[in-house]
């Protein structure tokens, strides 16, 4: 009789609670039924609401898959978050719905939806807090602020701290918090956590003898080659000399290079846009962010938005009225020129606010390693003659390219007084250098090689 009520008792909770909650706010509905509960056998649901969770979000998982190999990517995100109600212990439903969520809503150009990252963030956010237990969900929250969001990385390093803190992260895991604190500034924190793992990894080879462990020798070479390589940037870069206070000037970010920004934006058509200018750093792998977003965009942060602010629940439902796109502008022979077709994606590109800006953006922590030795950590070797272009608040504690150019959505639809004219927006040092120039991504010049005149 006592497991009889609990069996009903445990309807009930599900009948009243959960199952109603996920219907209103998550189920997908495709001619006024729900996918779900209409894939689902009447057993399947009374298990489900009797408090068999766990087994009925396996088989919801299951039926994830196939939604995953037809490209149907709408129909998913509801599963996931109904899997994650039912048994929040599933880890790795928290990490791909957070991988799903952050990176496989693009346009048609493969550029991300950036508007779901704060249920990505949030979503991981949750997941670390039902399963604290383990390093998996703080190491993947952190990832996403690393990899997909790259810039705010005081948020990824907080993130790997928690991760770090855990018995069972791995050691490959372990050392990338070495890497971020890099990015984030800290390199006194890193250098000296890229000698504590090596210790660290001396002492469990060591503790190896009979030589099976082959892992355990390669880390602690990878170590050793990471530590090494920090060194001498932080030589190069003359961490060492600022630290003490010397008058050495001698070293590669002194003195500052003058990336001499510019750039020109034409409304070619409809929601596309001609975007050209200058970079004067040769060395390939400059790739300057873009972004088009609505001048009142909330938590709007130069070059970017505060995701972090905005991830307070996991709102599967991005804001429909809001447009913001981003992309990286790649340099080639210090130029770059890129068209950006946002006609085809009206959902994702509304454009329904009258007023817009378009964003110039580059953090030196986030280049390449060859530029950033130019640059430095904090941008101390990057400069501009248009002095406007560069900016010491938008990144604590650094220097960063910034520049923005008002449009408006009359000019970004041809409406109005632009029926017949082509908008086109500058900054103020724009100069065309070469009209009749075409990319030719097989052709990069380089000064100084033989030959060359």
């Amino acid at each position: 009789m006592g497991a009889a009520a609990l069996f009903v008792g445990q309807a009930v909770i599900g009948n009243v609670g959960v199952f109603p909650l996920w219907s209103k706010n998550y189920s997908p509905v495709r001619e006024g039924k729900s996918l779900v509960s209409a894939s689902l056998s009447a057993d399947q649901m009374l298990f489900a609401l009797a408090g068999f969770r766990e087994l009925i979000a396996g088989i919801l998982w299951v039926r994830a898959d196939s939604f995953f190999e037809t490209g149907n990517y709408d129909a998913i995100l509801p599963i996931i978050r109904l899997v994650t109600m039912l048994d929040p212990h599933q880890i790795d439903v928290f990490a791909t719905g957070m991988w799903h969520i952050g990176y496989n809503f693009t346009d048609e150009d493969q550029r991300s939806d950036r508007r779901y990252l704060p249920s990505a963030v949030a979503l991981g956010t949750e997941g670390a807090e039902e399963n604290p237990e383990t390093y998996e969900m703080f190491f993947e929250t952190s990832w996403l602020w690393y990899h997909k969001i790259e810039d705010n990385y005081p948020a990824a390093v907080k993130w790997m701290e928690l991760a770090h803190q855990k018995q069972d992260i791995l050691p490959a895991r372990r050392n990338l918090l070495a890497r971020l604190y890099e990015r984030n500034g800290q390199v006194d924190k890193s250098i000296e956590l890229w000698f504590k793992l090596s210790d660290e990894a001396e002492k469990t080879l060591k503790a190896d003898t009979e030589k099976r462990n082959y892992s355990l020798r390669t880390n602690r070479d990878t170590i050793e080659g990471n530590l090494d390589t920090l060194l001498v940037r932080m030589s190069q870069r003359g961490f060492f000399n600022q630290k003490a206070g010397g008058s050495y000037t001698d070293y590669d970010t002194n003195p500052p290079f003058d990336v001499g920004f510019s750039a020109k934006v034409t409304v070619v058509d409809e929601k596309v846009l001609k975007i050209q200018g200058t970079w004067n750093v040769l060395s390939i792998g400059s790739r300057i962010r873009c972004v088009l977003r609505d001048a009142d965009y909330p938590d709007a942060i130069k070059g970017s938005v505060d995701w972090e602010a905005q991830a307070k629940s996991v709102n599967l439902d991005p804001p429909r009225d809001r447009t913001y796109m981003q992309e990286g502008l790649f340099v080639r022979n210090q130029r770059f020129e890129k068209k950006i077709d946002m006609s085809r994606d009206p959902t994702m590109y509304p454009m329904v606010g009258k007023n817009y800006v378009i964003e110039f953006y580059y953090n030196p922590r986030s280049a390449p390693a060859h530029i950033q030795d130019k640059f430095g950590w904090n941008g101390e070797g990057m400069t501009d003659k248009n002095l406007s272009n560069m900016s010491t608040d938008a990144r604590p504690g650094m220097k960063v390219l910034y520049a923005s150019l008002p449009i408006t959505k009359e000019q970004l639809l041809l409406r109005g007084e632009w029926t017949d004219k082509v908008p086109v927006v500058k900054t103020a040092n724009y100069a065309e250098t070469d009209k009749n120039y075409v990319e030719t991504p097989d052709k990069i010049d380089i000064p100084g090689l033989p030959g060359k005149k």
